[in-house]
């Protein structure tokens, strides 16, 4: 089965090191919105915010073994 990885990446300055956060999607429409919502929000952002702060969002396809939470959509 075919599955979609949001991975979102932030770092600031005061970070030691690159914040991370992965969400597992079902099709790559559901992860491209979500990937949209996310870069979108942090555009809403203050300039010194963003003049601070790296922001970046990837939506990774893989193969994957069967995962029963996803059998009701179909996939």
């Amino acid at each position: 089965m075919k599955v979609w990885l949001l991975v979102l990446f932030m770092h600031t300055p005061e970070m030691p090191s690159i914040r991370y956060q992965a969400e597992l999607y079902a099709t790559d429409f559901d992860c491209i919105e979500q990937q949209a919502a996310a870069l979108n929000n942090f555009e809403q952002r203050s300039e010194e915010y963003k003049d601070r702060t790296k922001f970046d969002a990837h939506c990774i396809e893989f193969d994957a073994f069967e995962i029963p939470y996803y059998k009701p959509l179909g996939t």
